[in-house]
């Protein structure tokens, strides 16, 4: 169903951030192995977290929501992992699918995973090559996508892996795996990518080793078998859903917009500083810690944005914020040129594509790049006017709403409803600013 983000005069309020979606995945998944009941508030309850939920239930763990974003989870300690009675459908989760093949890597049982079109569409092998070196067995076919069926070995072989691109999510579930091996696995980093696996495995009492390799590569060693201990903690805001809005802010001619309780990760504040360079004046206030990470209070309003070559160091920390980066482009002077960002061909859609095309549809240029794209701004608000087939990704739906609130003509989208996998608030927020996006 079409959903359409009309041009508005103001986007102000004060919104808080939605839990962190990555920092949620992980909380369900290392208090479900943990010894012991743990405890997590402002949990992200969109669908792909939903269902990471759910897997660890069908493995063994106890998963209960005991209130608004908050839950308790009992692990299964040295019991471990056992073989779920059916499928583990992960719907459009990436990241949940991904870290949980690591998991599950490291135990002696057999699973069958599904997920939705997307999901299925999306090649795994990168996260099986080093899994299958380890010990893990699949039926996963040559392009390695779903569904298949893995088996998992307690006796797994610990290995030394580098990345050939960096991947947190294969960082992860390399980590993880090695969790259950025998000995010390090792990932070494030649770019730095968000460390919330790091971070929160020590918050459950696991030990790990960083240190730095020749050339400046990290290597971040675990040694295996070591037990995890419950946890109580809040969730932080999630930067990467707080984009939108702050971009939403910066759009407006009369933006004043506050995002409340954002977690601040140098490995989580790349399209923050990319903003920055263009030109748009971000506020942000100390609030304090939440498991393990600082928190900010961000504030944004109208500034003129200029076009930047966006520095490749900072790629790997706005991975997913390249969609409404986009956005800013569009309504910036100059031309703004991204590169070194493959990792977005392998996302919920081929990014670098639904990117230029909800651009192009709106009257904005912009050229493809195997790496990346090149936007031609407007020097002010874009045409709109268009349709953006969203093509089942998330990010690409709430940027090109976002557009809209700030363009010359409507900008439509012809989906919503995957926006619940990790924003459910979204249109809600949205409005709460000033926007106006409805049905139809």
């Amino acid at each position: 169903m079409v959903w359409t983000s009309r041009p508005v005069r103001r986007i102000a309020g004060s919104v808080r951030a939605p839990g962190d979606k990555s920092c949620s995945h992980r909380a369900l998944i290392f208090g479900g192995l943990a010894s012991g009941t743990s405890s997590f508030t402002g949990l992200l309850e969109g669908d792909d977290v939903i269902r990471t939920g759910r897997a660890m239930s069908a493995l063994g763990a106890e998963v209960a929501n005991t209130g608004p974003g908050v839950w308790e989870i009992t692990g299964v300690g040295e019991q471990g992992l056992t073989s779920p009675a059916g499928e583990l459908d992960f719907g459009n989760s990436g990241t949940g699918s991904r870290l949980m093949m690591g998991v599950m890597a490291g135990f002696k049982l057999t699973a069958a995973l599904t997920g939705d079109a997307s999901l299925s569409s999306r090649p795994m092998n990168r996260v099986l090559r080093p899994l299958r070196e380890m010990g893990l067995k699949d039926t996963a076919g040559p392009e390695g996508r779903l569904p298949f069926t893995l088996t998992g070995s307690s006796e797994l072989k610990a290995i030394r892996y580098a990345p050939p691109q960096a991947s947190a999510q294969v960082k992860s579930a390399v980590l993880l795996a090695g969790l259950n091996a025998v000995g010390a696995t090792t990932v070494v980093e030649a770019k730095a990518t968000r460390d919330h696996t790091e971070r929160m495995l020590q918050g459950f009492g696991v030990k790990l080793g960083f240190k730095t390799a020749p050339g400046g590569a990290t290597e971040i060693s675990i040694e295996g078998k070591q037990p995890l201990f419950a946890l109580d903690a809040a969730i932080p805001g999630d930067p990467s859903s707080a984009a939108f809005l702050i971009a939403a802010g910066i759009l407006s001619r009369q933006g004043d917009v506050l995002v409340e309780g954002v977690m601040s990760n140098p490995t989580r504040s790349g399209f923050y500083d990319a903003a920055n360079l263009m030109g748009a004046s971000l506020g942000a206030e100390e609030r304090g810690l939440a498991a393990g990470e600082r928190l900010i209070d961000l504030h944004s309003g109208y500034a003129g944005l200029k076009g930047i070559a966006v520095p490749e160091r900072l790629v790997a920390s706005m991975i997913d914020e390249f969609p409404i980066l986009a956005v800013l482009a569009a309504f910036a002077t100059g031309e703004t040129r991204v590169t070194g960002a493959h990792e977005l061909r392998v996302k919920e859609s081929d990014r670098i594509k639904a990117i230029v095309a909800m651009l192009r549809v709106n009257g904005v240029g912009v050229e493809e790049t195997e790496d990346g794209f090149i936007v031609e701004g407007c020097g002010g608000p874009v045409p709109g006017g268009g349709l953006v087939e969203t093509r089942h990704d998330h990010r690409i739906a709430m940027s090109a709403l976002v557009m809209g609130t700030a363009a010359l003509k409507a900008v439509s989208v012809d989906d919503v409803s995957m926006i619940d996998t990790s924003y459910p608030e979204f249109l809600g927020h949205m409005a709460q600013l000033g926007a106006e996006i409805s049905e139809g």
